[in-house]
């Protein structure tokens, strides 16, 4: 079996490359997924499925030794020949796809969020636990650069204790979009609480750990719009931060990314890291002449005590490189020599909880005790 156990004390002969099979072509497929994995010394990107002929002609392209298939279990069909899984795939087939590339034998990345519920986030890692098996959530927002930076001034002690933690992804889209990401079907698992949502609250658990309640304001603002564009959670952790969490397609006018105050100093930052945008414009890590990650001196956040950044208070502070590229060299690492995976799923089951607590406090408008519930 191609497959490689993360538990189970051996890892894949280093002598070739780990094939990959990547199911889903769409955007999480094709601008992050594949070009990272194709950049990762260590792993090829070996078979691609999508059932539209114009996306399997664009990754033949974009991607000359790949191979394509029509279906999910076309590839899954092939789980010898394979050594790990990447699920990029609408949110509501995550699930079951993740459990029968489990019960075939191989490792598994499935891009966010895992699952609807944090109970079925837990069963796949069970399951994950039992095979033996790498099961991994492609959280690539721990390594965007404001994060980053964010990161190491909490870990450096230049903040001090740290009261609040705001952070936004907001964007400006007046008219929604179609498609499943904006479904109102609860199947599909849409709205911006769980896409961008998902993210914020990973990176707001990863900083300061668990929650232990969580408010929530959430609406659907736009003519047309079926599912949540317009949502803000307050999370108190257990060891009494407080995170403010905004994601939104109706800000006319975008807050800060991030906003940090503690009880040395507070660090605002504007603005969005750059990789994003880098790899939808084509430009790949490693290619040559190009500083991945990397913003101007324009874009820094600043670092200070009793004035407004926007009036000069405040020092800037270089902001580190982004750097997704990490997510999958710290997957490779781990099929090759075991140990856990940058991103488990039981940090996503734990993020989900928040998402659940968060979808229950907006629909009754109450505060809601994580582990009180059902």
């Amino acid at each position: 079996m191609g497959a490689t156990s993360v538990r189970g004390g051996g890892g894949a002969a280093h002598d070739r490359p780990l094939r990959v099979g990547l199911l889903g072509y769409g955007l999480a497929g094709s601008v992050f997924h594949a070009p990272l994995i194709a950049a990762t010394e260590g792993l090829r990107l070996d078979l691609v499925s999508t059932a539209s002929p114009e996306r399997q002609a664009q990754a033949r392209t974009e991607h000359p030794q790949v191979r394509t298939a029509d279906t999910a279990e076309a590839v899954l069909a092939r789980a010898e020949d394979l050594d790990l899984i990447v699920i990029a795939t609408p949110n509501k087939t995550h699930v079951p796809l993740a459990a029968a590339a489990l019960e075939a034998g191989l490792p598994v990345v499935v891009d966010k969020p895992l699952a609807a519920t944090a109970a079925e986030a837990e069963k796949l890692a069970a399951l994950a636990e039992d095979r033996g098996l790498l099961l991994s959530v492609f959280q690539n927002r721990r390594w965007d650069n404001d994060f980053r930076t964010v990161r190491k001034l909490i870990e450096d002690g230049a903040l001090g204790d740290v009261w609040r933690f705001e952070s936004r992804f907001e964007r400006w889209r007046p008219t929604p979009k179609g498609g499943w990401r904006e479904s109102g079907d609860p199947a599909e698992i849409g709205g911006l609480l769980y896409d961008l949502g998902s993210h914020l609250a990973d990176q707001a658990l990863t900083l300061f750990g668990p929650v232990v309640s969580v408010y929530a304001e959430s609406d659907v603002r736009r003519p047309g719009a079926e599912a949540d564009d317009d949502t803000f959670l307050a999370l108190t952790h257990a060891n009494g931060v407080r995170s403010h969490l905004w994601v939104s397609a109706t800000a006319a006018l975008l807050g800060p990314r991030f906003r940090v105050l503690g009880n040395r100093a507070g660090y605002t930052k504007h603005g969005l890291d750059p990789q994003e945008a880098a790899l939808r414009e084509g430009r790949r890590p490693g290619d040559e002449g190009v500083e991945w990650g990397v913003e101007p001196r324009s874009g820094w956040g600043r670092l200070g005590a009793g004035a407004s950044p926007r009036m000069g208070g405040g020092e800037p502070v270089p902001t580190l490189p982004g750097d997704y590229p990490a997510y999958y060299a710290a997957i490779e690492r781990a099929l090759r020599e075991g140990g856990q995976p940058p991103v488990t799923a039981r940090e996503a089951a734990a993020a989900l909880r928040v998402l659940e607590a968060a979808k229950l406090s907006a629909a009754e408008g109450r505060t809601v005790r994580i582990g009180t519930e059902g």
